[in-house]
């Protein structure tokens, strides 16, 4: 290049070259004109690595190359048209993270191809849209997609796990007295009942309003529909009402759309829809149960999208953005419902062979074993982002019940192979035992709540599960563990009849308090309705199963009398406002959990031991009927 610099003894070049003035200045001028723009050129435009690499090192440009030659690729592929998808697409092209405007056709596509491929990644590449605390933002992913699985092609052998199973499905029906056979009919009858109404007045709808004969949304499952019908169709089944459970599968089969784009609760969807479709799958072998199972959880997947794997709790199934509960401390994840996914989710991976499931929820425990416990005590709000916990509270009743359930539960799933599960099981218990567990003036056991270490003397009604799951684990407890936890059990179980036995109506009030001389009941007029609540005839089903003793289908006959009295309407069942009038006005509502839960644990409390077997079945929370894995049953197909 030639250096414009003046040398001795010689004049400058352009007055070398004649010119006047003016004109060595529009030379000048011209001149870094042109090396401006061969600068610009070198270092600016689009596609200038060649150059670059007269200046910059080799591994910078080298770096710099690699990153356009990715840009490009993505490009090229965001620009496919659905018919041009190749047969195994990388990883991380999974349905979940399509746009939810493209067409449905390719999704379907992507669908395919994505479990053609393998395993979905951890988390999405790029950044996705989050929600938390109510406002929307931008949160980076993290991870990578994992390597193509190879495996062979995987079906699930429903033949030999049917021939695994220790005792049949219904029971054998031998033996039985004829009062207690009389009782187990009325039972069935009320969810015949039950059943029929709602198909009258609201199939399709998630419930039913028994006393306007009209059906019920709400806004917690996004925009899918008839819950009411997926949570009974394992109660039908097993109540051999054929011709309502066939009504069922027909609209399960015909009319139950996943293609929604609604903003849904994780943890409903998954305890109501998926453990009500599971259960139906393993009960019956129809395949349309296990299929809609396996759509519906990966809809789900995209919630576990946080900086720790911790799920949120609200998750639009269209676009798969999620955010916390805007009622959340400090947009927290609440413990019972990122606690209360291990049971489905482990079966969804059974069932597909894809171990993403099962990933999802064995990571949440990582970081709860991780994070310290106060007082070895589980608070039930927990950031998704941090993995801290946000309050010390801690509750064995709402936000917190399901969570310590399930500990024990995933135990007895892996056919008590699941050793981590069954540690942090006693070790909540022993906690709760220390911390929590009082005996009031007039003798009786409660569960109260831990707020900082203050107590609240209260128990819900949601935490009465707790006297069946304590008896439930005392079956497997040491010898010397095993008969305190049963009379602690029984102890629970008895307050919880008290709550009833001192209503007018013979109905548990939502919570009781054990303070200012009272027991065992509600003191507050927000706490004295009944909305038909499963917990207390749960823990009567478990005590019957484990002690026989009689006193316990006594008092579930009880709640059936009283059923029937105050909450039997005209078209329905209808929870009651308040348990302490003799003449109670109803809510309108049939919950869709009185035909899962509150009417199959009726029905199994006078049913023998055989009928659902414990040996052979787990119960989710919403009562939902799980098998225990005694063996593999994974099958490759060649």
């Amino acid at each position: 290049m030639v250096l414009l610099r003046k040398l001795p003894g010689m004049p400058g070049w352009p007055a070398a070259l004649g010119l006047r003035l003016p004109q060595k200045f529009l030379f000048l001028l011209f001149l870094s004109g042109l090396l401006t723009l061969c600068f610009g050129a070198l270092f600016l435009l689009p596609d200038s690595s060649r150059f670059k690499r007269l200046f910059l090192p080799r591994r910078a440009t080298a770096s710099a190359s690699s990153s356009s030659s990715a840009s490009s690729s993505a490009a090229s592929s965001s620009s496919t048209r659905d018919t041009d998808l190749p047969r195994s697409p990388p990883a991380a092209a999974e349905p979940r993270h399509a746009s939810p405007a493209a067409p449905r056709r390719l999704r379907e596509k992507l669908r395919t191809a994505a479990r053609m491929a393998g395993p979905p990644a951890h988390t999405a590449p790029g950044s996705r849209q989050q929600v938390q605390g109510g406002e929307r933002r931008a949160e980076p992913a993290t991870g990578a997609p994992p390597a193509r699985d190879t495996r062979a092609p995987f079906r699930f052998d429903y033949e030999r796990f049917r021939r695994s199973l220790r005792h049949p499905v219904r029971g054998r029906r031998a033996g039985e007295d004829p009062e207690t056979r009389a009782r187990r009919m009325k039972i069935k009858e009320m969810m015949k009942f039950a059943w029929d109404n709602y198909k009258q007045y609201a199939l399709g709808k998630n419930e039913l309003r028994p006393l306007t004969k009209n059906g019920h949304i709400g806004n917690m499952f996004g925009g899918l529909r008839g819950a009411t019908v997926v949570d009974a169709l394992d109660t039908l089944y097993i109540m051999e009402l054929e011709e309502e459970f066939q009504e069922a599968k027909t609209w399960v089969e015909k009319s139950f759309d996943l293609n929604v784009n609604g903003e849904a609760s994780l943890f409903e969807v998954n305890i109501r829809y998926i453990g009500g479709l599971l259960a139906t799958y393993y009960l019956t072998g129809e395949e349309v149960f296990k299929s809609k199972a396996l759509e519906l959880g990966e809809k789900l997947l995209p919630a576990f999208n946080t900086p720790t794997g911790i799920p949120r709790g609200v998750i639009n199934l269209g676009s798969g953005m999620s955010w916390s509960w805007g009622w959340a401390s400090a947009g927290s994840s609440i413990l019972a419902e990122f606690g209360t996914l291990h049971l489905e989710f482990l079966h969804l991976s059974e069932l597909s062979g894809n171990p993403v499931f099962a990933e999802k929820v064995m990571n949440i425990r990582k970081v709860l074993n991780r994070v310290e416990k106060p007082q070895g005590l589980y608070p039930n709000f927990l950031s998704p982002v941090t993995g801290n916990w946000v309050q010390h509270h801690v509750s064995i009743g709402g936000l917190g019940d399901s969570f310590y359930e399930y500990l024990l539960k995933s135990w007895l799933m892996s056919d008590k192979k699941d050793s981590e599960a069954k540690k942090m099981y006693n070790d909540a218990l022993e906690a709760i035992e220390k911390h929590l567990v009082k005996k009031s003036a007039g003798g009786l056991t409660y569960i109260a709540e831990w707020r900082g270490g203050i107590l609240d003397h209260k128990m819900g009604h949601l935490a009465c599960f707790s006297g069946g799951m304590i008896a439930l684990g005392a079956e497997h407890a040491g010898e010397q563990r095993k008969q305190h936890y049963m009379d602690l059990a029984a102890e629970i179980t008895n307050t919880c009849h008290e709550s009833y036995a001192r209503s007018d109506t013979k109905l548990g009030p939502e919570a009781f308090r054990f303070d200012a001389g009272t027991e065992a009941m509600a003191t507050r007029l927000s706490e004295r309705y009944y909305i038909l609540r499963p917990e207390v005839v749960e823990s009567y089903m478990y005590m019957w199963r484990l002690t026989h003793d009689p006193k316990y289908r006594q008092w579930g006959w009880e709640v059936v009398k009283a059923l029937e009295k105050h909450c039997r309407v005209e078209a329905g069942f209808s929870g009651i406002r308040d348990v302490y009038i003799t003449s109670p006005t109803h809510d309108n509502m049939q919950q869709s959990f009185f035909l899962a839960e509150t009417l199959k644990y009726l029905y199994l409390l006078f049913c023998e031991d055989d009928v659902l077997s414990l040996d052979d079945w787990v119960f989710n929370t919403e009562a939902h009927p799980l098998p225990i894995n005694h063996t593999n049953f994974k099958a490759s197909v060649q």
